[in-house]
């Protein structure tokens, strides 16, 4: 699948089988993730492998939007130490990135995936800091569920010609 393919075709997918998510398809997605952009190549971010059930149990029991998590072979939680940052402020924008990345890769080797947001919830942020032993500089931004899908979606029509502007509003 070419990179626009991916781009075009890309959707969040909610349901998965049992079949594993391999070691090499999560090295593959840290790959990707790792070669997004980030300002002042800081590259501030740090991730976390997820594959622990009752981890992932225990995500969903407390995240309104992670209820996918339970059926989940695995997840990877994108994180950013502000202490790598050259650009204070700015490890949101490149951790999202790094996100995307996760999700268009994970797509791409035909795994199923969705993003589950993290920040800027102070309760969610607090809770997912402790269960993960986070260090007070680390921030959690997001975490993908992954797995081989159980569902198959139609790729989303979203383009909007009335959104574009020329020069000027």
């Amino acid at each position: 699948m070419d990179a626009l393919d991916a781009i075009l075709s890309r959707r969040s997918i909610r349901k998965y089988t049992t079949e594993p998510v391999t070691d090499e398809e999560i090295d593959f997605l840290l790959q990707a993730a790792m070669a997004a952009p980030s300002s002042g190549n800081a590259r501030p971010w740090h991730f976390i492998v997820i594959r622990n059930r009752e981890k992932l149990d225990e995500i969903a029991r407390n995240h309104p939007y992670a209820g996918m998590l339970p059926q989940a072979q695995a997840a990877i939680m994108v994180c950013a130490d502000e202490m790598l940052e050259n650009h204070p402020g700015r490890w949101p924008q490149d951790c999202a990135a790094a996100t995307e990345n996760i999700l268009l890769a994970a797509h791409a080797q035909g795994l199923g995936a969705v993003w589950i947001g993290l920040y800027p919830e102070v309760e969610r942020n607090v809770f997912i800091s402790k269960l993960f032993d986070l260090p007070k500089t680390v921030h959690p931004l997001s975490i993908v569920a992954l797995g081989k899908p159980n569902e198959k979606k139609l790729p989303p029509h979203r383009f909007k010609p009335e959104r574009i502007h020329l020069e000027k509003w």
